[in-house]
């Protein structure tokens, strides 16, 4: 990963620094260009100026003007040519081709009064021709333009190639010296980041060992640091896991070897026995028997939060009259709060139709009536209602029990959680029936909420969307 990150940043780094300064040696060298070719344009204008003040072209012995046109051949290392309107070179700077005809495209061109330019790469020259004319009145006034001739004249273009592969040079040298610099900041940047990952990779090695105390010190970059911190935090999460892990095996280990347990020492009772009585006989076995059930709802709860844990408990959703479903539930209830002379009501403020699973809404409200009726006192009430909006329906469960401690609220959704520890064999369970109902709610999307106060009895509210939308 250090070698991904040092070439990246490498990149990263030398790219934009030779763009840019081939950019930059390309608008210095077409800036020079260009200022060359303009102070050259100027100086071609100022000699025809002078040609025509002298009367150059009638009379060639002018000296200004011969030293205007040697001063601008040398100058540009260039050639200077005038010719006259029969196409005669009536002078030349190379004294060379003085006499001679000039019919060239260019000069052609010219002699028609347009300005000619042309570049020639390969010959490394620039040619330039301008037509060289005056104005003529007439008797009557009218004035005409006539071409008297035309001023050849071209530069060589080695001084620009000099200066091009001058700047070029420079460009290269500071390309290679950035070059170097790129490459220490490249190992320098790689080492930095790589560092706090290859923590985090050390760390999540360690936890694969089974060590979840593999914790990182925040230090770096922001982006860093946030990386960092949230995996301490996820590590965290893990291990509160693992620790809930290990407790829940713990207790399921407990929770099902007591009622084996209870079913030995009655079986050894009666075994070691002699003249056992029937009626101590019955006795035995029915306490054996409730302990063969209490094992049974064990491991069914167990089986049932394994099936939500893993996802695959689906939802069998239907449109169901929550109304009907919540008083057949507390009908069945209500002889087990007679046995106590608890009062069971249900106030329902309105119908309510939702889509719910109805095996598993039961199952809810079974869980947190008959909740209420174990934890709460003789002579107590259940009171249940049931009211809705345009959006969800709320079931409320409400005892006159025993209440439940602040400090224990947070965890009574937990597995095999109980508030009051020694009355649990009397009342009864598996320490698995909030769980169960939580997961339910949560399957369907809801929420529920508990608020109780010590000695004075405790509430469940239930919030359930009328319809269901699988996610």
């Amino acid at each position: 990963m250090r070698f991904k990150v040092f070439v990246i940043t490498f990149i990263a780094i030398i790219i934009p620094v030779i763009v840019s300064n081939f950019l930059i040696g390309k608008m210095a060298v077409n800036n020079y260009s260009e200022q060359r070719f303009e102070k050259f344009k100027t100086q071609n204008y100022i000699l025809r100026n002078c040609i025509l003040s002298e009367n150059y072209m009638d009379n060639q012995d002018s000296e200004i003007a011969e030293a205007e046109m040697s001063q601008l051949a040398t100058g540009f290392e260039g050639r200077v040519e005038v010719i006259n309107s029969d196409y005669i070179i009536i002078k030349d700077t190379y004294n060379s081709d003085e006499g001679k005809t000039n019919i060239s495209s260019s000069v052609i061109k010219a002699m028609t009064g347009d300005e000619v330019y042309n570049y020639y790469e390969e010959q490394e020259y620039v040619e330039y021709v301008l037509p060289i004319m005056s104005t003529v009145t007439d008797v009557n006034g009218n004035s005409q333009t006539k071409i008297l001739g035309a001023m050849y004249t071209r530069y060589s273009t080695t001084a620009f190639k000099e200066f091009y592969y001058t700047i070029l040079n420079y460009i290269v040298v500071i390309d290679l010296l950035l070059g170097v610099f790129a490459l220490i900041m490249s190992w320098i940047c790689s080492r930095i980041l790589v560092k706090p990952i290859k923590s985090i990779e050390e760390s999540i090695e360690r936890i694969s060992t089974g060590n979840l105390k593999a914790n990182i010190e925040e230090k770096g970059e922001t982006e860093v640091k946030n990386i960092i911190r949230e995996f301490n935090q996820m590590v965290e999460i893990i291990a509160k896991q693992d620790e809930s892990r290990q407790q829940f095996v713990s207790n399921v280990s407990h929770e099902l070897k007591t009622p084996i347990t209870s079913m030995k020492v009655l079986a050894d009772s009666l075994v070691g026995q002699e003249n056992v009585p029937e009626e101590l006989y019955q006795e035995f076995l029915t306490d054996i028997a409730k302990e063969i059930d209490r094992e049974n709802d064990i491991i069914t709860d167990l089986l049932n939060l394994v099936r939500m844990d893993s996802g695959n408990d689906k939802l069998n959703i239907s449109t169901v009259n929550i109304n009907e479903l919540v008083e057949s539930t507390l009908k069945r209830l209500r002889p087990i709060a007679e046995v106590k002379n608890i009062e069971v009501v249900l106030e329902s403020f309105r119908p309510v139709m939702a889509d719910v699973d109805e095996v598993k809404f039961n199952m809810v409200v079974t869980n947190l009536v008959e909740n209420a009726i174990k934890y709460n006192v003789t002579d107590g009430w259940v009171r249940v209602s049931l009211n809705a909006d345009h959006q969800y329906f709320y079931l409320k469960v409400a005892d006159s029990g025993i209440g439940i401690e602040d400090d224990q609220q947070e965890h009574i959704f937990e597995r095999f959680f109980r508030v009051d520890k020694a009355r649990a064999r009397e009342t009864g369970g598996t320490g698995l029936g909030l769980s169960i109902t939580k997961n339910i709610i949560l399957l369907h999307e809801g929420t529920v909420k508990v608020h109780s106060k010590e000695g004075e009895g405790t509430t469940f509210t239930v919030r359930i969307p009328l319809k269901y939308i699988e996610q």
